[in-house]
């Protein structure tokens, strides 16, 4: 008896220790530019907008976080803050419009790869200058394009032929299957969608059979007795969307094949839209619905993407000693208050998706509401790959948290800063404090100097201010203290740089920075789009 449970014992110590994962974890980082939690089914929308069983996997097999925020609501921003772990007005990467990435200064790719790590960065960059830190790269000049994208692979410019979201998922694949084997990996696979104009893959044409969605409640705001920040914008589906967004032509690049399909399937559509000579609110319901199918049309190839890239994991034999990270620059808005794109502090563009599965780790089918932001993502990556954490960084490591731990000291608040401004969506640049409650918010231009209270258990739909009401005196002076304090934290000195396009400074601004060592000079560097 004493025999055979000793030879069990044995037998289940030498499956466990096989079992175990060898060597430092490799990491996944599936990155989409614009991509918002409404359109995730994992995160419950009412709508119910898409079904997304890629990225709910994730979910069901890892950690669903609730409050992953962003520091500074644009896409170019974020990426630098990711790659540094420091906010735009230190890593120096405040706008799309007229700066450009520091490759020079420390980034967590170099760090990991002076630790032993095979680094990749395939797809959207948008950083201007080229990548730094990565043993391949490959990557979309600026905004890139949808259909047959130029791209430039380790500094040669080529062409592709087909769908950006399905070319992108291919190249990782086959830089997975042809990577070293004996190091661990770290690919940040990053997808041009769903960015504007939201063009699907030919294919998803048609992928909701005419559906017609239901309407965000604030898609008709008036910001009746809101700051004129909020009404003077230009990024809304009633004044801003072009016929490129709408679908009204055809996209550039398509060839002669590719147009026909394209034009079987939104000709006709757009021939009744034409005849209906729509205006006011029913032109604006048409445009929400048309928004809908294209933004949707282009996640639904995201999710078929993560979905393959999650099945080769499972047949290559990684899937077990993967960490796998999917998230967004930032939110995007789906017609709430009458908006579509980011910058704003407001819940849908502040919050970006975070999904994660480190198996054997991070408990399967967890949620959690703490305050995250990209901010942590070059500490956690290096905390992963068991890396020194620079202390210049601003972020903190997720790692406890993804082994289900509660640190008592965790974060109760976050900064925020957008800056970009006039052009080109007309958003006033402003700060604020945002805590598991509570957003005060500063808007700041020479004619514009006002405060918002934003109260999410009150107003959910955050469409009140309540800065002057005297039932929350006490908060916002609380909020103000704690916004001196953060700013001090994080060495946040205003005014800031001015944002862009040689508009006039503020009065006694100081000038912009200069230049980024080597910004441009990059070999097949791509002219950026402001976006």
């Amino acid at each position: 008896m004493m025999r055979r449970l000793l030879l069990t014992c044995a037998g289940l110590l030498a499956t466990s220790l096989s079992a175990a994962p060898k060597g430092p974890p490799n990491i996944l980082f599936l990155f989409s530019d614009d991509l918002t939690t409404q359109a995730i089914s994992a995160y419950g929308d009412e709508r119910k907008l898409l079904d997304t069983p890629g990225m709910d996997r994730l979910a069901k097999e890892g950690i669903r976080f609730d409050r992953c925020l962003v520091t500074n609501s644009i896409c170019g921003p974020m990426r630098a803050v990711i790659q540094t772990g420091k906010y735009s007005h230190l890593n120096g990467f405040y706008n799309n419009s007229n700066n450009s990435f520091n490759g020079e200064q420390q980034t967590f790719p170099k760090l990991m790869q002076k630790g032993g790590y095979s680094t990749a960065v395939i797809g959207k960059w948008h950083l201007g200058d080229n990548p730094q830190g990565f043993d391949y790269w490959h990557i979309l000049p600026g905004q890139g394009a949808y259909y047959n994208p130029p791209m430039i692979d380790n500094g040669k410019r080529v062409t592709h032929t087909g769908y950006v979201t399905d070319i992108i998922t291919d190249l990782g694949l086959d830089w997975l299957k042809n990577r070293p084997k004996d190091k661990p990996f770290m690919l940040m696979l990053q997808h041009k969608a769903p960015h504007r104009e939201w063009e699907p893959a030919l294919r998803h044409l048609g992928h909701d059979h005419d559906r017609v969605y239901g309407e965000p409640p604030t898609l008709f705001d008036t910001f009746e007795g809101r700051s004129k920040a909020l009404s003077d914008h230009d990024m809304g589906i009633e004044r801003t969307m072009t016929e490129k967004d709408l679908k009204l032509v055809p996209p550039p690049n398509l060839n002669a094949d590719q147009l026909k399909y394209w034009n079987d399937y939104y000709e006709p559509r757009n021939k009744k839209y034409r005849e209906a000579n729509l205006t006011g609110k029913e032109l604006v319901k048409w445009r929400y619905q048309r928004y809908m199918h294209d933004y949707l049309g282009c996640v639904k190839g995201v999710d078929e993407s993560i979905a393959r890239v999650l099945a080769y994991l499972d047949e290559s034999g990684l899937a077990e000693n993967t960490i796998v990270i999917c998230s967004s620059d930032q939110g995007f808005y789906l017609g709430e208050h009458g908006w579509f794109d980011k910058r704003w502090i407001f819940e849908e563009s502040l919050r970006t998706p975070f999904l994660v599965r480190w198996p054997g780790v991070a408990k399967p089918g967890t949620t959690n509401d703490k305050i995250v932001s990209l901010l942590d993502m070059a500490q956690t990556f290096l905390d992963i790959a068991g890396q020194p954490q620079p202390a210049d960084m601003q972020g903190h490591s997720l790692v406890p948290l993804f082994k289900g731990e509660s640190p008592a000291d965790w974060r109760k608040s976050l900064y925020y800063h957008y800056y970009e401004f006039p052009v080109p969506h007309r958003v006033r640049p402003h700060y604020g404090v945002i805590t598991d409650r509570y957003k005060l918010v500063h808007y700041y231009t020479p004619d514009v100097d006002d405060w918002d209270l934003l109260d999410r258990q009150a107003d959910p739909l955050e469409v009140k201010n309540f800065y002057n009401d005297p039932a929350y005196a006490d908060t916002v002076k609380e909020l103000k203290t704690e916004l001196d304090r953060l700013q001090v934290e994080v060495k946040e000195t205003l005014p800031p740089p001015r944002a862009s396009h040689g508009r006039k400074p503020f009065d006694n601004e100081p000038p912009l920075p200069a230049p980024a060592k080597g910004a441009g000079k990059g070999k097949g560097k791509g002219k950026k789009k402001a976006e």
